[in-house]
């Protein structure tokens, strides 16, 4: 029952082509250790689904990415994503943009074994003409309501960051918004967790309960990773790093800019990550933002 794992054997279990998703959205709560070690990796061709942030400009930068499947891609404060910016414009991906309901009723059909949902999203938009596999169904009672049918999207692997987790894949989300990670867990084949503290088995009493949002059972593996979210927010353990991910996002105008980050920030691991960024006390002394 003890499903802690380390980063490298989480994804060491990644295929070439494999589809993947991550939770959090825009620069919060991202899985971000993970995706470093993805970076590390040899891995490639990968379809990633997102409500993207520096995720998916990092494994864009590094060649890793064949299709995104996405609602956005921003760091809030810096509102488009530099590198998944740069590949676009180069024409490096290809590209399922939707509505940001459409990606969740993907997830959902995934996740409820459907082949797809039907929804009034999209309808009337260029959402069609640039994604023409998705279709029209018309509905078989007397309303005869023509819908868009919201593809599934399954993942072969969903990977997500929480606040607390135990060894036996209980995981607790303690800030204000669990986004969807919920969807991306049911939508997988596997789900890998990271968490910023682990124990060995959580209690899940009233108080605890609200806070875990998907069942143990959907959890393949655990990573311990403190501030591995980092340089996203954690809500409510610490905030995002908007001095480092101004210095990323600038690297992407540099030339060699993403060699060099990878360089400084990624090859030399996660220890060598966080003490380059100012160890542990800057990095629990991080401001939550303020919307």
């Amino acid at each position: 029952m003890n499903k802690q794992m380390t980063a490298a054997d989480v994804v060491g279990q990644l295929r070439d082509g494999m589809t993947i998703g991550f939770g959090g959205w825009g620069p919060r709560r991202k899985p971000m250790a993970i995706v470093r070690e993805i970076l590390r990796s040899d891995v490639k061709d990968l379809t990633v689904v997102a409500y993207g942030g520096p995720e998916v400009g990092m494994l864009c930068a590094a060649g890793k990415v064949k299709k995104l499947v996405f609602g956005f891609a921003t760091l809030d404060a810096i509102p488009l994503e530099a590198y998944f910016r740069k590949a676009r414009e180069a024409g490096e991906l290809e590209l399922m943009e939707l509505d940001e309901g459409m990606l969740q009723w993907g997830l959902r059909a995934a996740g409820m074994r459907l082949p797809f949902l039907p929804t009034r999203c999209g309808l009337a938009t260029d959402v069609s003409r640039l994604n023409p596999d998705i279709k029209q169904v018309q509905s078989p009672y007397d309303d005869g309501e023509v819908l868009l049918a919201m593809p599934a999207l399954n993942l072969d692997m969903a990977f997500l960051h929480v606040n607390v987790a135990d060894r036996l894949g209980n995981t607790l989300v303690t800030g204000p918004d669990p986004y969807f990670d919920h969807l991306f867990a049911r939508a997988a084949k596997q789900c890998f967790v990271s968490c910023e503290r682990i124990e060995e088995r959580l209690s899940l009493d009233a108080t605890q309960a609200r806070f875990n949002t998907f069942e143990r059972y959907l959890v393949s593996g655990v990573v311990h990773a403190p501030f591995g979210a980092h340089p996203t927010s954690c809500p409510s353990d610490y905030g995002w790093d908007m001095s480092h991910l101004k210095r990323y996002s600038a690297s992407a105008a540099e030339e060699g800019g993403w060699a060099g980050y990878m360089a400084e920030f990624v090859t030399p691991g996660e220890s060598a990550y966080q003490a380059s960024n100012g160890g542990v006390d800057r990095l629990s002394a991080l401001a939550l933002p303020v919307f």
